[in-house]
Parts: C-alpha cells; structure tokens; sequence
C-alpha cells in the first residue's frame, strides 16, 4: 500500500501533463476533422496518384505494361491534335474567365453597394437558375442559339437577317457563352463577399479628399476587393478547361476540348495511359496560369495604388 501509494503522484502528475494537450482545442479540433480530412485526402490524392502511374505505362488493348516510359507526355505535347485541344482549352477557359469576372462584378457591386435590405432578395434571385440540373442549362442554350432557335428567330424577326444564321451554335464562341452564364454565380457571390469587406468609409474619404468616383473605385474599391476578384477568376477558369460535356453539346468539331480527347482516350479508344498523360498534362499546366494569373491580378493591384 505504501509503495503504490508512493509511486502514485509521479503517474498523477504525468496524467495532469497530458491532460492538457488532450484537452486543448487544437487537439480536439485535429480529432473532429481527422476522419473527414482522411476521407477526403485518400479520394483525391489516390486517384491522382494512379493517374500519374498510368501515365508513364503504356497499354495494348486491355494489357497494361507497367514499363516505364515518357512515350504518351511526348505525344501529348508534340502531337498538333492534342496541342491544339489544349491551347484551345486554355483560350477558351481564360476567355470564359475574363468575361464571366467582367459581367459578375457590376452585379456584385450593385448589389453590395445598392442591394440595402434587398440584398438577401438578389442572391437569392441569383441562384435560381441553380434550381435546374446543368445539363438543363446546356440545353436551353442549344434552343436559344440553335438553326431554328429563339435568337434567329429574333434576328430575322427585326429584319437583321434574312435566313438563320449557322454561326451561332457548334464553335467555340457557343461554349464561351454557355459556359459564360452557367459559373455567373460563381462569380458573382466571392467578389459580393469580398465588396462587403470594403470600408465604406474609406470611400467616403477618398471622396472628400476630392476624388470623383471612378478615381474612388479604382484606387480603392478595386483594390479592396481584388481578393474576391482572384478567387472568382480561378473558381471560373480551373474547372472550365476540363469541362466536356458542354463542348460536346454546344461546340461541334470547332469546339472540341482537350478534356473531350481525355474522355475518349479512356472510353472508346481504351488508351488509359495516353488518357492519364493529357490529364496530368493538362492539371499541370492549369495549375501553372493558375499561379501566373494570381502574380498578374496582384501586380496590377499594387500599380493601382
């Protein structure tokens, strides 16, 4: 009894220094996040993993033969099919990016600087479209732009054309506009956030202190919100370059993407390591105009000022 209850307080005392580690917030947050963080890690990295394993395989119908080999990343990068596909892919993302940040910061001002008590009331109107599946969305614009559809019918109505036009729908044009409106919103909503953040009194300074109100925007609102501005941009642009299922129903053989080739590859060409080379290809050179785009954004933001 005495040895035990000798040797007792060093054990005490050790639990009490590890109660508070255990007990601190960090470690509780770590353990309620960890199974979820786990989960999500194992589903995004193993896949990649594999992919990037495929792409230095090689494959004869249904046998893979893992010796290794950069034979697929040089087709992928000399072949002129694939490398236009990207360079078209990258064009077309960067365009639908441009024009998507240029039509959803108006809105998100107005609706920031405007909305008032409203401004639940617009996101809320924002999101709507929302309600319809994507592939809906695809759709109605193959309606709209189409031989027959809604905005030829408009243009020969008002004497503008005298027959439909073909131009319209089944090039690259057609799947910047469709993919243009279908990530307005996720525009839209990053730069409203970040337009929120902007201390109005700052601009209300920056007027009495005699500048007018396109000076005020841009050496103060602009820069403020250039967060929001980054965040939108990549938001637009990172997925649009692999998005394939508006290219094949909207853009033809003119607007063909290189995520259309991928998806071949991997279904009736049955080339998975091919198909893993342009995608990892493709993820590479996204991440790298991804960063070059945040470089630009912010080298501009500091000219502003």
């Amino acid at each position: 009894m005495t040895a035990a209850a000798e040797g007792s307080p060093p054990l005490t005392m050790a639990g009490a220094r590890r109660s508070p580690l255990l007990q601190s917030e960090a470690a509780q947050g770590f353990a309620l996040i960890s199974p979820t963080f786990l989960y999500a890690l194992i589903l995004l990295v193993l896949p990649i993993l594999v992919v990037i394993a495929h792409s230095f395989w090689t494959q004869d119908y249904l046998t893979i033969d893992h010796t290794f080999t950069l034979e697929n990343y040089r087709i992928a990068l000399t072949e002129p099919i694939y490398r236009d596909l990207l360079w078209r892919s990258l064009y077309i993302s960067l365009t639908v990016s441009l024009l998507t940040v240029a039509l959803a910061y108006p809105i998100a001002y107005f609706i920031s600087f405007n909305g008032g008590r409203h401004k639940s009331l617009w996101l809320f109107l924002i999101t709507i479209p929302f309600w319809t599946s994507y592939l809906l969305r695809v759709m109605s614009w193959k309606v709209i732009l189409g031989y027959n559809g809604v905005l030829n019918s408009g243009l020969m109505g008002l004497g503008i054309i005298d027959e439909p036009s073909t131009a319209l729908l089944y090039n690259s044009s057609a799947v910047i506009i469709t993919l243009t409106h279908a990530w307005a919103t996720f525009a839209i909503l990053p730069i409203f956030v970040s337009l929120e953040k902007v201390d109005r009194t700052l601009v209300e300074a920056a007027t009495d202190l005699g500048d007018g109100p396109l000076r005020s925007f841009l050496r103060v609102t602009l820069p403020l919100s250039a967060p929001g501005v980054i965040s939108a941009a990549l938001i637009v642009m990172i997925p649009t370059v692999g998005d394939y299922v508006t290219p094949k129903l909207v853009g033809g053989k003119d607007g063909v993407m290189i995520a259309n080739a991928i998806q071949a590859q991997f279904g009736k060409a049955s080339n998975w390591p091919l198909g893993a080379a342009l995608s990892v290809t493709t993820m590479v050179i996204v991440s790298l105009m991804a960063g070059a785009t945040v470089l630009v954004i912010r080298a501009l933001q500091r000219l502003a000022r």
